[in-house]
């Protein structure tokens, strides 16, 4: 019996044993595909020799030295390697341990700001429905995912959402993609003029959109527009690319390839690629600068922050990352799979949607194509798909509620940057099998 508190208490899980390449082997020897990174985590897979040596320098060095008392050489040189690629303005770097505590860090440095600013009245903030913050009480309330949120929506703070930019589902016939993008970012204004812009600190969104509805980009010219409104009304941009960044659209940081800066941006997962625990707020200078002028200090901490080691792991990843041609490769195998990810599905009865940048691709099901109607969410098709995907030693990260919180059901693909294009090839079998596995199952 397992004294482990799982997050399906009783579940069989196969116990991992060893990392090879993009595989993880279990202890009774069956390899497993990684087509998903985790969730969005390994894009150098699982056993890169020189991540792995530079965790083991660190540790003969300096484990841990609390940031209350110290700085560190890897921390300070991990801050400057994720600056100089940055967007422009993003100068100073707080690290964390995880993606959750990136997102809780910049909602109270947002809201800080304003204090420091003497604007003590500003207290909302307005994100997205069918997104994903994290799952920390902060982080959760910003969300729109509501299966995550039902359980503890009387615990959470007050929050506003508008609509995403899911051009699949809501874009009418009758416009461009660029008008369906102005309309929807015109939302925030209309939310901005309801609640008055002297009392939000901040509007926060996935720059592409992850784990609740699979792989969404937004149209051009969006968050064009959405920086356009913020600006005019005085409050702050926070993008979160907690899963979408570090590489894993084909831009160190996706909202290089939107054109925009936000004034903090949370990113954590592909920053320590699975090696060690780390996350990280990129933050403007101008926010910085208020609080250095102001009281000099940040009403937050963690004891892991900056962590030693984990900032050794996360700067050997970054000088991968940033190697001449990487993402180079990470763009051309993303349209590869792409590719056949639409000759195997295109035509498929199922599939209404294929999309994604990068290597951050996603499928949705659909019970039928023309109406876009999605399955019965009594049908747990995506946990279905999962459990033929895993049979057939495939990694992939499904999910239901895509269309609106509670129907739908997408499967998410983030395989490692090290990817091969035979590997690309196998995913798109496997995960063909497994869905026609998995709606076999359905329909009998």
């Amino acid at each position: 019996m397992s004294h482990v508190f799982h997050r399906q208490p009783g579940a069989a899980l196969p116990v991992a044993a060893s990392g090879d390449g993009i595989y993880i082997v279990d202890t009774a020897g069956q390899r497993y595909l990684d087509a998903s990174g985790g969730a969005a985590v390994s894009c150098l897979g699982h056993s890169d020799g020189d991540v792995i040596a530079a965790i083991k320098d660190q540790l003969d060095r300096l484990p841990f030295a609390h940031t209350a008392f110290f700085t560190n050489e890897p921390m300070e040189r991990l801050a400057d390697a994720m600056v100089a690629p940055a967007p422009d303005g993003l100068d100073h770097v707080y690290f964390v341990s995880g993606g959750s505590e990136a997102v809780e860090a910049a909602l109270k440095m947002a809201r800080q700001y304003w204090v420091e600013r003497g604007e003590p009245q500003r207290r909302h903030f307005i994100a997205r429905h069918q997104s994903y913050h994290g799952n920390t009480l902060g982080a959760l309330s910003v969300g729109g995912n509501t299966a995550r949120r039902e359980m503890f929506d009387p615990v959470l703070l007050e929050t506003h959402h508008i609509a995403p930019c899911y051009a699949y589902r809501h874009r009418r016939d009758d416009e461009s993609a660029v008008e369906y993008g102005r309309r929807v970012a015109d939302e925030l204004a209309a939310k901005l003029e309801e609640l008055g812009p002297e009392t939000v600190i901040a509007f926060v969104a996935e720059t592409v959109v992850g784990a609740t509805a699979g792989a969404v980009p937004p149209v051009d010219g969006y968050f064009e527009r959405v920086r356009e409104i913020c600006d005019a009304n005085g409050i702050l941009l926070i993008l979160d690319e907690v899963m979408c960044g570090m590489g894993r659209t084909g831009r160190l940081y996706a909202c290089l390839e939107d054109g925009v800066a936000p004034d903090l941006l949370a990113t954590a997962k592909g920053l320590g690629a699975g090696y060690q625990p780390i996350g990280a707020v990129l933050v403007a200078d101008h926010v910085y600068r208020t609080f250095v002028e102001g009281s000099g200090s940040f009403q937050h901490g963690h004891t892991y922050m900056g962590h030693a080691t984990a900032s050794a792991a996360a700067l050997a990843v970054q000088r991968k990352l940033q190697a001449p041609g990487t993402m180079d490769r990470v763009r051309a195998l993303g349209e590869l799979l792409q590719q056949r990810l639409e000759a195997r599905f295109g035509n498929h009865h199922h599939v209404g949607d294929v999309r994604g940048r990068g290597l951050f691709r996603a499928i949705e099901l659909v019970a039928e194509r023309d109406g876009k109607t999605p399955f019965d969410p009594d049908l747990k098709l995506h946990a279905r798909i999962k459990a033929a995907a895993m049979a057939r030693g495939l990694m992939c990260y499904p999910a239901g509620g895509t269309a609106d919180g509670r129907r739908g059901d997408h499967v998410l693909l983030a395989p490692p940057f090290i990817a091969c294009e035979d590997d690309i090839a196998t995913i798109v079998d496997r995960l063909g099998e497994a869905v026609d596995a998995a709606l076999a199952e359905v329909a009998a």
